[in-house]
């Protein structure tokens, strides 16, 4: 039966089925003029411009916390001291050294004037003279090093208390007094004493998918909204966008960074704020819904209504926001454009003669 029925169909002895025509006529919409200004809705971070974990140089054992978390600070306040009582009995040391070093050079000295004077007149030996010369300078290079000694652990002493590298805030105090740190031999090394930053000037951080990285550029304005301030909106201009591409979140994009100057109580380090950048904009140009333009043999259509008949016309398209896109050529104001591609039906095999 189904061969019978397909050689029918084939011969030309039923005649091929075609599309159930409705009294319902597809909806259209009429070209017109209007303003598109596309935007890129992106999320992201707060950050400080400027953030530090303070660390000591010195290790030791805190002797008293001069700071809370949350409390702003000049540059040059103290943080954190250290106890020195340790560093205090060192430089005792080296003053007492300090002194015996100059009782030495002293009393050499005067040996030696004396010898230079009998060495001149030939009643001395050169032999004498140049060992009390070479006593001499050894204890000139004692006291150097005892004076050396000294400044050391004056900048030792001078390290046990901690100061803030610029104005800003504490955001944490990890350590309490009474508790041994280690000093910083590197930048990832030592006891973190707090966190610091600058809020002065904030960051956006922004991760932009590959795809849409083009669009951007340095100088950018971006609008930012945290979602638990109030309706208030702020705005960030971009400063830097990554030359590399990065993976987050299993999407490869670029670091965007934007700047919002000014301290913000809704703009704290850590909130999480929606980002819209505007993209362009073109004003007064010829639009349609995006749903009425369509891809057809890889080009851009669109389907013009022309009484009862219907055009497929290739258009050149431009900006697009989330609702409507800019028709560039191809189509005028005023024209009436299909919102659904018409179905268009197979026309039956004729039979070989």
């Amino acid at each position: 039966l189904l061969l019978v029925a397909g050689l029918a169909y084939w011969m030309g002895w039923v005649p091929w089925p075609q599309p159930v025509k409705t009294d319902k006529a597809p909806p259209t919409v009429v070209a017109k003029r209007m303003d598109i200004a596309p935007v890129l809705p992106l999320s992201g971070e707060v950050a400080p411009a400027f953030q530090v974990d303070v660390k000591p140089e010195i290790g030791g054992k805190i002797k008293k916390i001069h700071v809370i978390a949350g409390q702003n600070v000049r540059k040059g306040e103290s943080l954190v001291t250290i106890d020195d009582t340790d560093l205090l009995n060192e430089r005792a040391s080296a003053e007492a050294e300090i002194s015996g070093a100059r009782l030495r050079v002293e009393k050499i000295l005067g040996n030696f004037s004396r010898a230079k004077q009998l060495f001149a007149q030939k009643l001395l030996s050169r032999e004498e003279y140049v060992n009390l010369e070479a006593d001499y300078q050894i204890a000139e290079n004692e006291l150097a090093k005892s004076l050396f000694r000294r400044q050391t652990v004056d900048d030792r002493l001078a390290k046990t208390r901690v100061v803030s590298p610029a104005d800003g805030t504490i955001l944490d105090v990890p350590v309490n007094e009474g508790q041994v740190v280690v000093g910083a031999a590197s930048v990832n090394s030592g006891t973190n004493l707090m966190s610091f930053a600058d809020l002065s000037r904030l960051l956006i951080n922004a991760h932009v998918n590959q795809l849409d990285a083009g669009k951007l550029s340095v100088g950018q304005l971006m609008e930012v909204h945290s979602p638990d301030s109030s309706d208030q909106d702020y705005q960030a201009r971009i400063e830097f966008i990554a030359p590399l591409a990065t993976v987050k979140n299993n999407i490869k994009g670029f670091e965007v960074r934007g700047v919002i100057e000014g301290n913000r109580e809704s703009m704290r380090p850590g909130v999480s704020v929606s980002i819209i950048v505007p993209i362009g904009k073109a004003e007064g140009v010829v639009s349609l819904p995006v749903t009425a333009v369509f891809e057809r043999d890889r080009k851009t259509v669109v389907y013009v209504l022309k009484g009862k008949e219907t055009e497929c016309r290739d258009v050149v398209v431009g900006l697009m926001d989330s609702s409507h896109v800019e028709i560039k050529s191809g189509l005028t104001e005023g024209e009436e454009v299909l919102m659904v591609a018409p179905q268009e039906s197979v026309p039956p095999k004729k039979k070989k003669t």
